[in-house]
């Protein structure tokens, strides 16, 4: 043992990647295979060479010194790996595909998120313009692209409370907890501020600008 203990060289700064390391290249559809299994990348990195590590339990995706996707390993083969992430940014700007779309199926959300999506589109359809709902509706979630998803989550819950039903209300409510701040949603905590009564418009009311009265 001392005479092999002479001759070991130190061992490395950095343990091994324990992997099995493959080149691949992302289809059209923002997927890579490894091993007949597909997994998905975000949608940005379509037609790119990049590299699989094929682990254990998971298999990394990475560009250059960028990991862009890790997933839990399937041994299944001719299976389809999906983050449903990587795809909004594509379905913000193609929002009739929404409910069809492959990587969302099976995407359990918290019920709050569908209650969400519903008042969006009914607001927007009464102005016919029921894509920008599901637009928004994309856009919240791609807060969970920046924020974890119980903090946008929260942020929903607390919204639909409000009755803010808008994206620009649920990124500021995401953001109040993180900068420590309380949120300015809530009218009540003015109460210095008059609140606007618009009535039903009334001819009689133009009278008083013939007679001089005041109205």
């Amino acid at each position: 043992m001392t005479a092999d203990q002479a001759v070991c060289e130190e061992l490395p700064v950095t343990p091994p990647d324990a992997c099995d390391k493959r080149p691949g290249r992302v289809t059209s559809q923002a997927l890579v295979r490894y091993k007949n299994t597909d997994y998905s990348v975000p949608v940005a990195y379509a037609h790119r060479d990049v590299m699989v590590k094929g682990y254990v339990d998971d298999v990394v995706i990475t560009s250059g010194a960028d990991e862009i996707a890790r997933h839990r390993r399937s041994y299944d083969a001719g299976d389809f790996v999906f983050d449903p992430l990587h795809y909004l940014a594509l379905l913000e700007q193609k929002v009739g595909a929404l409910d069809q779309a492959a990587p969302l199926q099976g995407w359990s959300l918290p019920i709050e998120f569908a209650t969400l999506r519903r008042l969006l589109e009914a607001r927007l359809s009464q102005k016919n313009r029921c894509a920008d709902g599901k637009r928004e509706y994309v856009q919240i979630l791609r807060l969970i692209e920046t924020f974890p998803l119980a903090l946008v989550h929260g942020a929903v819950r607390d919204a639909l409370r409000f009755g803010a039903i808008s994206y620009d209300a649920v990124k500021h409510l995401a953001l109040c907890p993180i900068q420590k701040r309380p949120a300015r949603l809530d009218l009540a905590r003015y109460p210095h501020l008059a609140l606007t009564a618009v009535a039903a418009t009334s001819a009689s009311s133009y009278m008083s600008l013939l007679s001089g009265a005041p109205a």
